[in-house]
């Protein structure tokens, strides 16, 4: 069935599917790596206790069955083996069935993962790599040419991922229709990557046009993936582009890189074939009978984005099938952070010797210039940026977080950057205060080094110590 195949695609399905694994690769790793302080067994939302008040069916995950810290561990380092393995082309040397059989594997065991992660996994990144995961089970390997209806569906993705985004942006803060949001954006993003100082100070008429390339990249290009070629490909090489110019200025975890990876489904990259037997029919029908079942899905995220109410980011199944994108959809125009201080004083007063927690990516010390983590995804430092807009956002957490500070807890502070306290010298209180952050100018730069200015704003969270149990009074 000649229709079914698009053979001129060969090369295009093996980098994206090598891609897809490398970002499975650091999905698994962050979990691997963060687990225990955010979800484990003593972690600051245990899993334990969600999957005892959260029925399986509205989330399906192995660790419903059972969960222990060790289990986790085994599900989230055999998943980084999987993915290294498919990176490195395992699927292309197993039979067609078995092929598909080791694409599902990961997509399932992260699944088990989302579906527990609670507020540490509710990005729409994570509901984003499984709609695409899911997809890649079916792309097929060598022993067959890559099936046109799955390369539609990934350009499916693709397009309400980018449409979704401009859609919200438009009917969202009145900053993008006047063009001016990333006047301030690359300044209050939620975690700013070593080169967003230097995006921030370029000329405002750039900043301008940046936006209008935004909104036309957006909100028309999408639907020229699905034109003949050579357009649909010049339509995917500039949404490419536009990614890269968003990992060069901030951390957005793996959200640009994926985008990059469904855009290379629309690429017809020049190669010659190789020669493959046709479909087996069994592959014809499965790929079809699923086709079918993400296309009568499709319809919850197309009335949504037809909405004047559109909701962006949601997940309209408990398997993460067909979901709905877009990030935002309003802009903060002054940048607010949380900075946590202990001190070793019985008696906590102002002038104590307060030492302030250094995290990862967040920004803290003014003089510490940020680095480039994604797409690896540095779980708590975005939830400090969404607990710095309100503390609604971190009512859930907030409270753990310092109870373990407090304790001086080991895996707690592997999230960190630098602790104040030795492993041996808990601090006796531990505070919040929330400051406002700017960027400093290039005069001030020069003068201090320090690429941040900061001024104290009020108190976020008083002195409270370990016997007060923090979690509960938060």
């Amino acid at each position: 069935m000649n229709w079914f195949n698009a053979p001129d695609y060969w090369l295009s399905r093996l980098v994206l599917q090598r891609a897809l694994a490398a970002l499975y690769l650091v999905a698994f790793l962050t979990a691997a790596r963060q687990f225990r302080a955010l979800l484990g067994e003593r972690g600051i939302l245990p899993i334990p206790r969600f999957v005892a008040r959260v029925p399986f069916k509205r989330a399906p995950s192995l660790f419903q069955l059972r969960y222990s810290d060790r289990l986790f561990s085994a599900c989230a380092w055999t998943g980084c083996a999987v993915s290294a393995a498919l990176l490195a082309g395992a699927d292309s040397r197993l039979p067609l069935w078995a092929g598909m059989m080791l694409w599902l594997v990961p997509w399932a065991l992260y699944l088990s993962i989302v579906n527990v992660g609670q507020t540490w996994y509710a990005f729409g990144w994570e509901s984003l790599l499984l709609e695409t995961g899911f997809l890649a089970v079916f792309l097929g390997n060598d022993k067959v040419a890559p099936p046109i209806v799955v390369l539609f569906l990934l350009r499916w993705i693709l397009f309400r991922v980018e449409f979704g985004a401009g859609l919200i942006k438009i009917r969202g803060d009145a900053c993008w229709r006047k063009l001016t949001c990333l006047d301030y954006h690359h300044e209050t993003q939620p975690m700013p990557g070593p080169l967003s100082w230097f995006f921030h100070h370029l000329p405002k008429p750039l900043h301008r046009m940046e936006v209008a390339a935004n909104h036309f990249t957006q909100l028309a290009v999408p639907f020229l993936l699905f034109t003949p070629q050579p357009i649909a490909s010049a339509a995917a090489a500039l949404m490419i582009v536009t990614q890269l110019w968003l990992v060069l200025s901030g951390n957005f975890s793996w959200l640009n890189w994926i985008t990059v990876v469904l855009a290379v489904s629309a690429l017809r990259l020049p190669t010659t074939a190789p020669s493959v037997p046709a479909a087996p029919l069994w592959y014809e029908v499965v790929v079809l009978a699923v086709a079918a079942l993400l296309l009568y899905l499709s319809h919850r995220p197309v009335m949504n984005m037809i909405s004047r109410r559109q909701i962006m980011n949601r997940s309209f199944d408990p398997l993460h099938l067909v979901n709905t994108y877009g990030a935002f959809g309003s802009v903060s125009q002054v940048r607010y952070e949380v900075v946590i201080e202990g001190t070793l004083d019985e008696v906590p007063r102002e002038d104590s010797d307060w030492r302030e927690y250094e995290f990862r990516g967040k920004p803290g010390d003014p003089r510490h210039w940020p680095r480039q983590f994604a797409p690896y995804h540095l779980r708590l430092d975005w939830l400090m940026w969404f607990a710095a807009l309100s503390p609604g956002y971190a009512g859930e957490w907030f409270g753990g977080l310092v109870e373990r500070l407090l304790e001086n807890d080991r895996d707690t502070l592997r999230l960190l950057r630098r602790s104040p306290f030795p492993p041996s010298t808990p601090p006796r209180c531990v505070r919040a205060r929330l400051f406002r952050y700017r960027y400093t100018t290039w005069r001030e730069l020069r003068a201090t080094g320090a690429c941040w200015e900061r001024t104290y704003v009020r108190t976020y969270m008083p002195p409270v110590r370990l016997e007060e149990a923090p979690a509960r009074r938060w």
